[in-house]
């Protein structure tokens, strides 16, 4: 008979970070263990390149699975079944037989059409081979169900991990998320237009091992606040990756008059953004950050092409990351339907980089110009004023909405100022 569940968890790119490799291990570990909170699951262990989750309730794998498969570094995992295997000294042909016939007692009931076996052998002291055990219980399975030997597209794939001392086997195995484990690679704040571009940007830096936290910015009341609700709701989308995060929306829109008043139209859009970066900077340093994340993409519109971007980037102190700079609209549309933000992405709203914008905007800035230009503004004033009137919103994984509490008593706010 088979043994307990256990899920078995595994990761490939942290498994070259060297003497490093503890330290991503133990992030993954923690990370699983958030992931999983409230589901009926024992403690995790480690074992040859995987983690080893315990599943007392095999009812539960559909909630764990669809958590699991957001926990960045895991390449895959599997429902599991544990089974003792005397891997040395014992007689090798006995211990595969009865991992042979636990095997096939799991596939009872199961349709098979076609099907392969796939070992790892992490323990080398078995007798035999990791070809051999496929072929051996290859054969098995093929003789109590009369199943077709595919090994390029089987319906289904009986992985087998053969361990110390004990043996694990699934017939299901589920993609990660891959990338490493979001805590590994520092904090960043990306700037989260309410586009499609922005929260795939901020994705792909979780993905990298970024804790990301977000700020947008709004011109209420220049504007309506369908801007603030879609931000709101891509943030609660994203959080689901990275387990919490907080969001900080900003007001723009006085901002953006003195930028009206004081400077023609083609050049607007670039102080706007220039201006943007500086605030998200102020937050950025604030909370620790190391670096900036935009949603820009090379050339996609005025704003984007390679001398504004440098244009804007100059105003930075903190490195600004474009992860998203190769590609194009397809791709970052393809892949915002991937992580489940497109459909929010698409909503219309008044977003802030609409107000006041030229219907021409200058597409090659130079940067003497652009300095000469706001040395007629305030910007130390203006950045100092947006950035303590941000608003933090606290997001949750888990939770439909942000946190419920009232603003300027305790517990702490709900909409809490940065300041």
């Amino acid at each position: 008979m088979a043994g307990p569940h256990v899920i078995v968890l595994r990761y490939h790119e942290i498994a070259l970070k060297g003497r490093n490799r503890p330290f991503f291990v133990r992030r993954l570990g923690e990370n699983v263990a958030r992931a999983v909170v409230g589901l009926p699951v024992g403690e995790i262990r480690r074992a040859s390149a995987r983690l080893l989750l315990p599943l007392r309730e095999a009812a539960a794998w559909p909630a764990a699975r669809e958590r699991l498969a957001r926990v960045f570094g895991l390449a895959n995992f599997a429902l599991a079944h544990e089974l003792p295997l005397a891997t040395r000294g014992g007689d090798a042909a006995r211990e595969l037989d009865r991992l042979g016939k636990a095997i096939i007692a799991r596939l009872e009931g199961v349709t098979v059409p076609s099907f392969r076996v796939l070992t790892k052998r992490s323990d080398k002291g078995f007798a035999l081979t990791s070809p051999e055990v496929n072929a051996v219980l290859g054969a098995m399975i093929q003789g109590a169900t009369g199943a077709q030997v595919d090994l390029e597209r089987p319906v289904v794939t009986v992985a087998v991990d053969i361990l110390p001392g004990r043996a694990f086997f699934s017939v299901e195995k589920v993609e990660g998320a891959g990338g490493l484990p979001v805590g590994t690679s520092g904090r960043v704040l990306a700037l989260l237009s309410g586009g499609i571009d922005s929260p795939v940007a901020a994705w792909r830096m979780m993905r990298r091992g970024c804790r990301v936290d977000f700020v947008h910015f709004h011109s209420v009341p220049f504007l309506d606040r369908t801007s603030q609700e879609k931000a709101r709701e891509l943030g609660r989308l994203l959080v689901a990756w990275e387990d919490e995060a907080d969001l900080f929306l900003v007001p723009f829109g006085e901002a953006q008059r003195q930028i009206v008043t004081a400077v023609g139209r083609p050049l607007r859009v670039v102080l706007y953004r220039r201006m943007m970066v500086r605030i998200a900077e102020a937050i950025a340093r604030e909370r620790g950050a190391e670096a900036l994340v935009t949603g820009d993409s090379l050339g996609q519109v005025a704003s984007q092409t390679l001398g504004n971007l440098a244009v804007v980037e100059a105003a930075a102190g903190l490195p600004l990351l474009r992860p998203l700079v190769g590609m194009d609209k397809n791709e970052i549309s393809a892949a915002a339907a991937r992580i489940g933000t497109f459909e929010t992405s698409i909503i219309p709203d008044q977003d802030c980089c609409t107000l006041f914008v030229p219907r021409h905007p200058a597409t090659r800035a130079h940067l003497e110009e652009v300095l000469a230009l706001e040395a007629r503004l305030d910007v130390p004033g203006l950045v100092a004023q947006a950035a303590a009137a941000a608003e933090r919103v606290r997001l949750r994984a888990g939770l439909e909405h942000e946190e419920h509490v009232t603003n300027g008593a305790p517990p702490e706010p709900r909409v809490q100022p940065l300041a």
